[in-house]
C-alpha cells in the first residue's frame, strides 16, 4: 500500500514537472521569464485558471480546448506532462526513493526539454543548459558525500567529461562546417555535451556522440522523411511536434540535439554495459 502511494506521489511530482516543463519549452525560444506572466491561452490570450492548470486533466476535461476561445490546445501539454510523470515513476520504480533516482530524472527531464525544444525551434535554450549543468555538478558533489555517484560520473570525471563532450562535438561540427562549405552545428550542441559529458564523462560522452550520429540517419531516413512524402506533415491531426519536425527538416538544418538527447539517457544507462560488450566482441 505504501509503495502504491508512494508511485502516485511520485507521477504526481513528475507531472507537475513536466507542466513547468511545458512552459520552459514555450518560452525560452522566444526570450520570455518562466515565472511571469501566469499561463495564458496562445490564442485568445485568456489567463489559465487554476483549475484549468491541472497536469493532464485539466486538459482532459476541456476536450483540448480553450475554455475562453474554443480553439484547439495543442496536445503536447499532456504528452509533455504524461512522458514526465512515466520517466519520474520509472526512476523510482527502478532504482527505489533514492537520490540516485532523484538525479536520474531530473537529468531526463533536462534532456526531454531540449529534445523538443531543439525539434521545434532549431534551438538549445541557455536555460536548459545552464541548469542542467548546475544541477549534475552540485548533486556529483553531493552524491560522493552521500557514497555513491553510479550511473553519474564523479566530479572531477565531471569535469573532465565536460570538457570532453564539448571538446569532440566541437570538432565534429568544425568537420562538417568544411564538408559542407556552411555551419553544420549550432553552440548549444557544445553545450548540451558539456551537459553530457559532465552526466557521463568523458568516455561515454564519446559514445553519446557516437549513438547520436547512429541514430539520427535511422529516424530520419526511416521514419520523417516517409511521413513527409506521404503529406502527414500537412495533417493538422498531427501534433505540433510533429509538424514543427517533419516539416522544417526537410529545409533546414539537422537538430542534432534531438538525437544527443535520448542517446545521453542511453549512454548514462546503458552505457557500461556497451562499452564492455564492445570490448568483448572486438577482443580488445
Amino acid at each position: 500500500m505504501i509503495e502504491i502511494l508512494e508511485g502516485i506521489y511520485v507521477f504526481a511530482i513528475g507531472a507537475a514537472i513536466g507542466s513547468f516543463l511545458n512552459v520552459c519549452i514555450g518560452r525560452w525560444p522566444e526570450g520570455m521569464s518562466v515565472v511571469r506572466p501566469r499561463s495564458r491561452c496562445p490564442k485568445c490570450g485568456h489567463q489559465i485558471k487554476a483549475s484549468e492548470n491541472i497536469p493532464i486533466l485539466s486538459w482532459l476535461m476541456l476536450r483540448g480546448r480553450c475554455s475562453n476561445c474554443h480553439q484547439p490546445i495543442s496536445i503536447q501539454y499532456p504528452i509533455v506532462e504524461l512522458l514526465v510523470a512515466l520517466l519520474w515513476l520509472a526512476a523510482f520504480l527502478q532504482l527505489g526513493m533514492t537520490f540516485t533516482a532523484f538525479r536520474v530524472a531530473v537529468f531526463a527531464t533536462v534532456l526531454l526539454g531540449i529534445s523538443i525544444t531543439d525539434a521545434k525551434h532549431f534551438l538549445i535554450p541557455d536555460g536548459f543548459t545552464v541548469f542542467g549543468l548546475f544541477f549534475v555538478l552540485l548533486t556529483s558533489f553531493v552524491a560522493l558525500y552521500l557514497g555513491g555517484s553510479e550511473p553519474f560520473a564523479r566530479p572531477w570525471d565531471a569535469i573532465i567529461g565536460m570538457c570532453v563532450g564539448a571538446g569532440a562535438i566541437s570538432i565534429v561540427g568544425w568537420l562538417g562546417e568544411v564538408w559542407l562549405k556552411r555551419p553544420a552545428m549550432g553552440f548549444g550542441d557544445v553545450t548540451l555535451m558539456a551537459v553530457v559529458g559532465a552526466a557521463v564523462g568523458p568516455t561515454r560522452a564519446l559514445l553519446t556522440i557516437f549513438i547520436a550520429a547512429v541514430i539520427a540517419p535511422i529516424v530520419l531516413l526511416g521514419i520523417v522523411y516517409p511521413l513527409s512524402a506521404r503529406g502527414l506533415a500537412d495533417d493538422k491531426g498531427q501534433t505540433e511536434l510533429a509538424l514543427e519536425a517533419s516539416g522544417g527538416w526537410r529545409k533546414r538544418e539537422l537538430p542534432f540535439g534531438v538525437f544527443l538527447a535520448p542517446a545521453a539517457l542511453v549512454a548514462l544507462l546503458g552505457g557500461e554495459a556497451i562499452i564492455a560488450w564492445y570490448l568483448r566482441i572486438s577482443g580488445l
